[in-house]
């Protein structure tokens, strides 16, 4: 299973770190995808790291989240900086076996249960 850590409550600027951890597995040779929810809407792809590490981010982040993968942790952080309120949401991590990744929910086989992030002005 995976288990997302690192939620909670921040102010418009501030900064929050998520963690995706994985039991029972190795996270190396997966995709990592990190999805959000906001209230009303759609779940939309944030950032994704393939299984060579190569990272991708949605318009909306760019610039403002790093991917990066942790291999001694076995997890896959997010960090988000000069965060907004639009920003608020669910976030998911979820795998990808095939390790191509995305920002489509599409191909990922296994999801975390999610984390709140709530950003207040």
């Amino acid at each position: 299973q995976i288990v997302e850590f690192g939620g909670g409550a921040v102010q418009t600027g501030g900064s929050l770190r998520l963690s995706c951890a994985a039991s029972g597995f190795r996270l190396d040779y997966y995709a990592v995808g990190w999805f959000r929810q906001a209230p009303g809407k759609e779940r939309e792809g944030v950032s994704f790291l393939s299984s060579s590490d190569a990272a991708s981010y949605s318009d909306s982040v760019y610039g403002r989240f790093t991917i990066s993968r942790d291999n001694a942790k076995n997890a896959v952080h997010l960090q988000m900086d000069d965060l907004v309120p639009e920003d608020t949401a669910v976030y998911y991590c979820a795998i990808d076996a095939s390790g191509n990744g995305g920002l489509r929910e599409e191909g990922y086989d296994l999801w975390g249960q999610g984390t709140q992030i709530t950003v207040s002005s």
